[in-house]
């Protein structure tokens, strides 16, 4: 659908187009009678939920509907991660929950997707002997014949990794959505070879989607009522596509100002920065488009110079501190995320202080804490002995998180008095006379029902409370007050 291939000039003609865990099930319009019907959980990044919308896509069009009833589904499908250990433990334990529904259905397939798939291949067939299909990040338009191939009795695998696959042509199905936020994938797999991480052994190289395939699936999205997509990637900063008909080449900074201009009311997002790749050019177009969102997730992993060496993440301690000082020194307002693992191979107690001490220096609004789970297949697992015993990785998590909520309750409380542009997602979790949305620093903010409004508006808040994670105020009339973003 977006495979369009103008030059740069050609723009405005076409702008005229995770929690580790979760589970992720669908909102959908009823399937037609007799229609095979398809379920689906995802975990991990959001590059999964992502790619199941991809799958949905693929499935429909070889005439499966897909359902939030596990039980009446024809084909069962889990989208795994294995970048956390814990996720792998969950996604064993929903296929022996599957088994039982396919020994009370038979007939029934089952299917393991994405990371984990890869990593182990033909293991699921052969050894749990729980599922009939195993599909790769870059097989899934081999799905449908891999589901036909099920339905005789044969069990299918396919991980092939692709150096040119990008699924820049489908049109995913929105999957549990709220009609307002939508993840773009702008690029697959990653080159950079962290010690710890199985994603450029499970996803492939970088590749990139056309810029313009992009920006037409960003304008599709503004016409059918989204307000806000987040542009995603395992390192969205190296993105860099050549239109091969000019030989025009499109990087990040350029990316985000082409879809900037599809819409002021479109805000744009993205994630995973890499920080040896976020340029000057990405924060200036940041900081010169106000519907390109004031937040960075930046991970450091760690705050010591030798535990960064040992995890290949190719920068220092202070050359991080200098990325963020630039970040802060070109967008004051601007937030930052990040990640942090603890108890990382031979980490000491003083490098451990270091990583406490960075997340006190760099002020992160939040971050995603991890303690060191061995990968098999890594280049840690090969290298290194995981040599930190469970209980000081736990308790030098456990010294994370406090700092970390205490920081976040602290910027949260700084925002009181302010007024803010926030975008309506839709009824708050815990009452439905209350509206939930997020500012441009992707805050939370929970405020009374006034008026005519509906997700997908924005309205003016301004707050009079705050936690660790949500900021609480009320509406006021635009123009009243000087908006913080």
């Amino acid at each position: 659908m977006y495979n369009d291939n103008p030059t740069i000039k050609d723009l405005p003609k076409v702008v005229d187009e995770a929690k580790q865990g979760e589970v992720f099930g669908s909102e959908f319009a009823p399937v037609q009678p007799g229609t095979k019907q398809f379920y689906i959980e995802s975990y991990g990044c959001q590059m999964n939920f992502s790619d199941s919308e991809i799958v949905a896509s693929i499935l429909g069009e070889a005439g499966y509907g897909p359902t939030r009833d596990m039980e009446a589904a024809d084909l069962i499908l889990v989208n795994t991660c294995s970048i956390r250990e814990k996720a792998e433990e969950t996604v064993r334990k929903r296929l022996r929950v599957f088994d039982k529904v396919k020994q009370r259905k038979p007939g029934t397939m089952i299917g393991v997707l994405g990371c984990m798939a890869e990593r182990l291949k033909s293991k699921f067939l052969e050894e749990e002997k729980l599922v009939d299909i195993v599909v790769g990040p870059d097989a899934y338009r081999d799905l449908p014949s891999l589901v036909a191939g099920a339905e005789e009795g044969e069990k299918g695998v396919n991980v092939f990794l692709s150096r040119e696959e990008t699924y820049a042509d489908i049109s995913p199905v929105r999957l549990q959505s709220n009609g307002v936020t939508a993840f773009i994938s702008i690029m697959r797999g990653c080159d950079n070879m962290c010690s710890f991480c199985v994603v450029p052994f499970t996803r492939g190289r970088e590749r990139s989607r056309s810029a313009f395939s992009i920006v037409a699936e960003a304008t599709d999205l503004f016409d059918k009522g989204f307000r806000e997509v987040t542009l995603l990637g395992q390192n969205v900063d190296s993105y860099k596509w050549e239109n091969p008909e000019s030989g025009e080449v499109v990087n990040f900074a350029q990316l985000l100002t082409m879809t900037a201009a599809v819409d002021p009311d479109l805000r744009i997002r993205f994630s995973t920065s890499h920080p040896k790749d976020i340029t000057d050019d990405v924060l200036y177009a940041m900081r010169d488009h106000e519907n390109v969102c004031k937040y960075i997730h930046l991970p450091v992993q760690s705050g010591n110079t030798r535990v960064l060496e040992l995890m290949n993440r190719t920068y220092t301690r202070e050359w991080y501190i200098e990325k963020v000082n630039r970040i802060y020194e070109i967008m004051p307002d601007c937030a930052i995320s990040s990640d942090i693992i603890t108890g990382f191979c031979t980490e000491t107690e003083e490098e451990h202080q270091e990583t406490l001490s960075m997340v006190e220096f760099a002020r992160y609004s939040m971050s995603y804490m991890f303690f060191y789970s061995e990968r098999p297949g890594t280049p840690a697992a090969r290298k290194f002995e995981d040599d930190i015993p469970l209980a000081v990785k736990k308790r030098r998590l456990t010294e994370v998180i406090e700092l970390q909520t205490n920081i976040s309750r602290e910027l949260n409380a700084a925002e009181v008095g302010k007024t803010f542009r926030v975008l309506i997602e839709g009824d708050s979790k815990k009452s439905d006379q209350d509206w939930k949305g997020r500012t441009t620093q992707n805050r939370m903010v929970i405020f009374p029902k006034v008026g005519q409004h509906q997700p997908g508006d924005y309205a003016l808040v301004t707050i009079t409370d705050s936690t660790s994670a949500t900021l609480f105020g009320y509406e006021v009339q635009p123009g009243s007050t000087r908006t913080n973003g």
